[in-house]
């Protein structure tokens, strides 16, 4: 499998990110050429070798020469995204981004994602660097990411839209919150909002000790220089042997017996949009001989309480189990390919070195209603493809 490795040396932001990917290999005028397709005036990428503590790294700068409109909601840069002509792939991922950088704003500002509107992340700058994250990914094949714990600045002040704010800014605390971070005593902003959002999008997690197979190495710079360490980003493109990926994931569950049951679905898809990685209904005889349905979500530890509340004000319960688990699982990723009856997303799974591929059930259901022929033949169709 095809990984990038963030070892966050000084930090991560956007514009780090994509002068270590330009350093590892991608070619700065393969990405203009991606970010052209935003259609957006006035943006010129610039891309130049510095040194830092006697280390050749890329500094890519955005330079924009028209006007900004700072204040965007997510709507309006999804708009921008979804106007373009960029690969469905770099779509997903840049919108995926913007929704981590989007939650954490709203949280910190008692506001809703709808209502929430960017200042600095909403600047053209700051979305062509979150775009071209996800063009990088796309362009090198990256299928998965991984970092070293993320390293912040403390002890300082960092002046945006709001004002000056402590470090690490609470935007990027939110961001982080629940992945592997270390506070050093750098009182500069090293890890950004934007680069925050890149790493908890777009990471699996930390690695342990693995046996790599390093093919290349980036180095992005920051724009300043820190006597107490070298201001850089690097990114290693490598090989990682293909194995079961795991999570440690908790089951959410409870046991019902006085609910209507036409309601049932529709909590399976609350606990599904809240963020359970499954939902599922099992029909339980419970004590008394009295009928039941047990109600699970498998879920991350960071969304017990989201997941608990959805249960709490959506069925009868008056109580929930805890379960830690373990999850084993192929690796996957999202591909969209060309087929007989048009463009489809398909799941793509990965063992042993071969690829399946699973046509999505929503994919199939457009095809079968465009094209007019039965959802079953389409399935006949798509899994032909194998």
């Amino acid at each position: 499998m095809k990984i990038a490795y963030f070892d966050t040396i000084a930090g991560v932001s956007g514009d780090m990110t994509l002068g270590a990917f330009v350093s590892a290999g991608l070619p700065i005028d393969e990405l203009r050429a991606e970010i052209a397709k935003l259609n957006l005036a006035g943006i010129e990428l610039d891309a130049k070798h510095v040194v830092r503590n006697g280390i050749t790294a890329v500094k890519l700068e955005v330079i924009i020469s028209v006007k900004q409109t700072h204040h965007r909601h997510v709507k309006d840069i999804f708009q921008i995204i979804d106007a373009s002509s960029l690969p469905l792939r770099v779509r997903d991922d840049a919108k995926k981004i913007f929704m981590e950088v989007a939650t954490a704003e709203a949280k910190v500002h008692n506001s809703t994602i709808e209502k929430i509107h960017f200042h600095e992340v909403g600047a053209l700058d700051s979305i062509v660097d979150i775009v071209g994250a996800a063009v990088c990914f796309e362009r090198l094949g990256i299928e998965a990411a991984y970092s070293s714990p993320v390293r912040l600045g403390s002890g300082g002040f960092v002046d945006t839209a709001h004002g000056k704010l402590p470090l690490p800014a609470p935007a990027v605390s939110e961001i982080l919150k629940g992945y592997p971070t270390v506070l050093t005593d750098v009182p500069h902003e090293l890890t950004t909002p934007t680069g925050a959002a890149i790493i908890k999008a777009m990471s699996k997690g930390v690695l342990a000790a693995e046996a790599l197979n390093v093919m290349e190495i980036g180095y992005g710079a920051g724009s300043m220089e820190f006597p107490e360490l070298p201001n850089l980003l690097r990114i290693m493109i490598a090989e990682l042997p293909e194995k079961y990926g795991t999570d440690e994931l908790v089951m959410v569950e409870t046991n019902i017996d006085d609910m209507n049951p036409e309601i049932y679905p529709y909590v399976v898809e609350k606990l599904l949009a809240a963020g359970a990685n499954d939902a599922f209904l099992v029909p339980v005889i419970m004590k008394k001989g009295r009928p039941g349905i047990l109600v699970s979500a498998l879920v991350n530890r960071s969304l017990i309480d989201a997941i608990t509340q959805v249960l709490f004000t959506q069925t009868s319960t008056i109580g929930v189990r805890i379960i830690p688990t373990e999850r084993r699982k192929l690796a996957r990723e999202a591909r969209e390919i060309e087929t007989p009856l048009g463009r489809a997303r398909f799941k793509v799974i990965h063992l042993d070195g071969k690829e399946k591929l699973l046509p999505e059930y929503e994919e199939c259901r457009r095809l079968a209603e465009d094209r007019n022929i039965p959802l079953i033949e389409v399935y006949r169709m798509l899994s032909d493809l194998h």
